[in-house]
């Protein structure tokens, strides 16, 4: 959820069902990231944090980096996991590309 003044964010980290909009209703608070400061300060409750993890929550790709940084268990290597799965699909978009592209014959 993002807070704070035009070009002065400040983010709470909050569970919230997946159909509701970025700043709109959420279900718990479980923490802050203050991204304008130096360095930047992340502030994650990770005993609820966890506790959500274990019932099925799944993070944004911006959450997952924050919890790993406030040193969630677990989080690194699904953050990794992640990554690779994205470089998988990428991978995958760019070969038909290349399969399309014919090289040009010469005369």
């Amino acid at each position: 959820m993002r807070m704070g003044m035009k070009k002065a964010p400040q983010y709470r980290v909050v569970v919230a069902d997946s159909r509701s909009p970025r700043d709109g209703r959420f279900i718990e608070n479980i923490g802050i990231y203050h991204p304008r400061e130096e360095p930047s300060r992340v502030e994650i409750d990770t005993d609820k944090a966890a506790s959500w993890l274990a019932k099925g929550a799944q993070p944004t790709e911006a959450v997952a980096k924050l919890l790993a940084i406030a040193g969630i268990e677990g989080m690194a290597e699904r953050k990794a996991a992640t990554k690779a799965v994205r470089a998988k699909q990428v991978q995958a978009k760019a070969e038909p590309a290349k399969a399309k592209t014919k090289p040009k014959a010469k005369k």
